[in-house]
């Protein structure tokens, strides 16, 4: 009979001991996905500041111009309306041709001929598309490269965010420059507004 009870005990001892480390081991895998989870939270985005340190007041000035343009047709496309993106891009391609070069200096020209013509060209195509707003999306994943770009070297006058969506372009991949760092799909608005991520912070 002792030997019998010493033999419960035995058994009721190890079986304590293994639900023990069970939940030992079930709250270190939960503490684990816990820390995962906030350390995706917490990555920090690559800080990007403008590669001209001493862009002219006047051209700092347009660039906010067309900055501001350009968000006002990301903010159109984002929201469906191709007549707002339409007459924004009009408005850009007009800031654009009125822009006097001899402002720049010999390095901040040849980045700024660079994007000039294909700026002018996107911004054109998607003022005239206002019937097929498929076709102003095309365009303005061209427009928003030639605006990285110009926004690296230049500055745009705020804070924006560079976005990347991978199913955009016909699954190739499509990026654009954003206000806000909350993400606004331009390229599938309603259908898949919060597609993307954001890659860097532009000052």
């Amino acid at each position: 009979m002792k030997h019998l009870f010493l033999g419960l005990l035995t058994t009721l001892s190890v079986i304590i001991y293994s639900c023990g480390d069970n939940a030992s081991t079930a709250k270190k895998e939960e503490t684990s996905h816990a820390d995962h989870a906030e350390a995706e939270e917490n990555t920090e985005v690559k800080v990007v500041k403008a590669s001209f340190s001493n862009v002219d007041a006047a051209v700092a000035a347009h660039t906010k111009k067309i900055t501001d343009n350009y968000l006002q047709i990301k903010n159109a496309l984002t929201s469906g309306n191709a007549n707002e993106a339409g007459s924004a891009a009009k408005n850009m391609f007009e800031a654009l041709k009125g822009f006097d070069k001899s402002l720049l200096s010999a390095d901040q020209k040849k980045v700024y001929d660079q994007q000039e013509a294909g700026l002018k060209e996107n911004a054109e195509h998607i003022s005239k598309s206002t019937g097929d707003i498929e076709h102003q999306r095309e365009h303005f994943s061209s427009i928003s490269e030639g605006m990285y770009a110009l926004v690296k070297a230049f500055g745009g006058g705020k804070t924006l965010y560079h976005d990347h969506c991978p199913m955009a372009n016909d699954n190739k991949g499509a990026m654009w420059l954003s206000e806000t760092k909350e993400i606004k799909n331009p390229y599938f608005g309603d259908k898949m507004m919060t597609c993307g991520s954001v890659e860097e912070e532009l000052q």
